[in-house]
């Protein structure tokens, strides 16, 4: 599911923000972008988001936003450098009997005169203020993608009813069919029954194939107790992304097995409603967490 959170917390007077985006995925897929002298806590974010999330493709950025009272120097003068090219422009300018000399804006340009270096700092306090934004943002991404969950799970729960109704349109046909069914299978016996080669116990396995491949009793069951277990994972609180997505396969097996065994327009008719919901729900699915 889709969501977008940014929090900030404090670490000696600047702020450490963490702003994260997350898309639909089937797996987690989390990258990581921060500071370079911090990328030693990459595992320690990736494990943060791990634990919170089970789906998605999450974008995580970690920047420092140094406020006006951060102490903290980044950028050195180094005086005897600075001394050194001093020294030695001014031997040139005798040299050339000129009346020259190197300006500031010159100088500050010159390697080694001006330099940035990150000062050590305490690995710890860092990954404290890190992890504290990280978990006010999940917080953030965890409240947009509930409210999308929720509107997801009336959704797919309402395409569940549209396929009970389909079944139920089935079941209300079965009594003819199993009649109709029943007289055909009547017809069969007596054919096999007027045959002097067989024997009963050939006509016994023969009547038996004949009621299996006409009996959708157990897929009905199943398709019914399919139905319940998926609204069960959908009021869960549990991920239950995986699950769902395995349960409309078991769907789609009994809904074509169901298919392969009446041959009645009706019936037919019901099934292709029953494929074409199935189909709506496994798009959707992939988008649970």
């Amino acid at each position: 599911m889709t969501g977008f959170g940014r929090s900030s917390s404090e670490l000696d007077g600047e702020n450490v923000v963490v702003e994260l985006s997350a898309v639909n995925h089937r797996f987690l897929d989390c990258s990581v972008r921060m500071p370079y002298v911090w990328a030693i806590l990459e595992p320690v974010v990736k494990e943060t988001v791990r634990k919170r999330l089970a789906r998605g493709r999450i974008n995580v950025s970690v920047s420092r936003k140094r406020g006006e009272t951060s102490s903290r120097q980044t950028v050195f003068f180094d005086r005897a450098v600075a001394q050194q090219y001093i020294a030695a422009s001014k031997e040139i300018v005798q040299m050339q009997g000129s009346m020259g000399s190197l300006s500031i804006d010159a100088l500050a340009q010159l390697e080694g005169v001006f330099y940035h270096e990150e000062p050590e700092e305490d690995l710890a306090k860092i990954e404290t203020a890190v992890v504290a934004a990280l978990e006010g943002a999940l917080d953030q991404l965890d409240s947009m993608r509930t409210t999308e969950g929720n509107a997801l799970a009336e959704e797919l729960a309402h395409r569940v009813g549209l396929m009970r109704e389909a079944l139920a349109t089935i079941e209300l046909r079965l009594p003819d069919l199993n009649a109709l069914y029943e007289q055909r299978l009547r017809d069969r016996i007596q054919e096999l029954a007027a045959d002097a080669a067989l024997t009963e116990e050939r006509i016994a396995i023969e009547i038996a194939i004949m009621a299996d491949k006409g009996d959708v009793t157990e897929e009905v069951v199943r398709l019914k107790t399919h139905f319940d277990h998926f609204l069960e994972l959908l009021s869960s609180d549990e991920p239950a992304g995986r699950q769902l997505n395995f349960l409309t396969q078991e769907l789609q097996r009994e809904i074509n097995t169901l298919g392969s065994k009446v041959r009645d327009s009706d019936v037919i008719k019901e099934v292709l409603r029953l494929k074409s919901e199935l189909e709506r729900i496994r798009e959707q699915v992939q988008n649970v967490e």
